[in-house]
């Protein structure tokens, strides 16, 4: 899976992005939902929480998730601390998530590789604030 999540404003409307490949690399589904008022790094961790969730759903025993916020996956293996208190109750809900699926990798990409992930996110927080 690949998540993404975008923040105008930040914080200002925010949507989330998630694009979703089976073990075969085939093109599965796609998520794109707007999530409210959010700072960027808080749309982040929805990403990332509701691809967990998603993988929970579908009974998921393995899992690579794709990031192109450095700053969160480096929080989630343990090389940076949380000390915002709102990203911090996030943090806490996807390491937990993360402990039912057996085998869960979360890795940093650059921001071309997770492009799709990136519009979907865009493209939900663009609907919210058109609708206004």
């Amino acid at each position: 899976m690949y998540v993404d999540g975008a923040s105008k404003g930040n914080p200002g409307p925010a949507g989330i992005g998630i694009v979703i490949y089976d073990g075969d690399d085939r093109l599965v589904g796609k998520v794109s939902a707007y999530i409210g008022k959010k700072t960027n790094n808080q749309a982040e961790y929805t990403a990332l929480l509701r691809a967990i969730q998603l993988a929970l759903y579908f009974k998921t025993k393995t899992l690579k998730i794709r990031s192109d916020s450095e700053l969160v996956v480096r929080q989630l293996i343990g090389e940076y601390q949380v000390s915002n208190a709102n990203i911090k109750k996030l943090y806490e809900k996807v390491m937990e998530l993360k402990k039912q699926i057996p085998n869960v990798k979360i890795e940093h990409v650059m921001r071309n590789f997770n492009e799709k992930a990136d519009f979907l996110a865009k493209k939900a927080a663009d609907k919210k604030d058109k609708i206004r």
